[in-house]
C-alpha cells in the first residue's frame, strides 16, 4: 500500500491527498514534521519537505506534489483531474503553478511561518505585520478566482481539474490559520462550499494541528 509522508497543515499534502481520493488510490497517511528533520525521512527526500509518497514492495518513492499528481494521472484512468485538449491541460497547469507557487509563496507560507512554525518551533509570537499584508494579498489573489469563476463552472474550464483541487488545497490551510476574510468573494465562497462537501475533501476538514485551533466555520460546508 501506498504511504503519504504529511502532515495535516501541509497545502501540497493535501492536493495529493485530494488527487488520491479523487482517483480511487488507497492510501495511508504516516505524520511527518520536516522542521525535525529526522535523518530516515531525509533519506527519503534529501530537500527535507512533504509530501513524499512511497509505495515499499515495489520501491518506489515519489517526492514533488506536481510529480505525485502527474504520476496519478498518467497511470490511473478513472477521473481524469488534467481533462481536454492541449489548451485546456495547458491551463490547468498554469493555474496549479499559480497556486502552488504565487499563493503559496504570498499567503499560505507567510501563514504558516508566522501562526504555525513560529508557535510550535520558536514558540515566539507572530509578527502582525506579515500577517495583515499576507490576508491583503489574499484578497487581491480571491479577487481573481472571482473573475475565473464569473467565466468558468470550474477554475479551468467545464470539469473539476487539478487546478481545483490545488487552489482548495491552499485556500484551505490559510482559512485554518485565520488568514481569508470571505466577505465580497461569493463566487469563490460558493465554489469553495461545494468542494468542502466532495468526499475527499471532508477527511482534511476533520483533521487538527496540534495547539493550533481553525476558526469556527471551517469545517461547516455552509459558512
Amino acid at each position: 500500500m501506498w504511504q503519504l509522508y504529511q502532515f495535516p497543515l501541509c497545502p501540497f499534502s493535501r492536493k495529493v491527498r485530494l488527487m488520491l481520493a479523487e482517483k480511487g488510490v488507497t492510501h495511508e497517511l504516516v505524520r511527518e514534521s520536516p522542521w525535525l528533520r529526522r535523518d530516515e525521512f531525509a533519506d527519503l527526500n534529501p530537500a527535507g519537505k512533504t509530501p513524499v509518497l512511497v509505495e515499499e514492495s515495489r520501491g518506489i518513492v515519489l517526492i514533488d506534489s506536481g510529480a505525485i499528481c502527474e504520476y496519478f494521472e498518467e497511470t490511473v484512468d478513472r477521473a481524469p483531474m488534467i481533462p481536454g485538449t492541449a489548451p485546456n491541460r495547458a491551463e490547468v497547469r498554469r493555474l496549479v503553478a499559480w497556486f502552488d507557487e504565487g499563493f503559496h509563496g504570498d499567503v499560505v507560507k507567510p501563514l504558516m511561518e508566522e501562526r504555525m512554525l513560529k508557535r510550535l518551533v520558536n514558540r515566539d509570537a507572530p509578527d502582525t505585520r506579515v500577517l495583515r499584508e499576507a490576508m491583503k494579498t489574499a484578497n487581491a489573489h480571491i479577487d481573481y478566482i472571482d473573475y475565473l469563476l464569473d467565466h468558468r463552472r470550474w477554475l479551468a474550464g467545464a470539469a473539476l481539474s487539478l487546478a481545483d483541487l490545488a487552489a482548495a488545497s491552499q485556500l484551505s490551510v490559510a482559512d485554518y490559520l485565520g488568514g481569508i476574510d470571505w466577505r465580497g468573494h461569493k463566487q469563490t465562497a460558493d465554489w469553495y462550499m461545494v468542494m468542502k462537501s466532495r468526499p475527499s475533501f471532508r477527511p482534511l476538514l476533520a483533521e487538527r494541528m496540534e495547539v493550533i485551533a481553525p476558526p469556527a466555520h471551517y469545517d461547516k460546508v455552509d459558512f
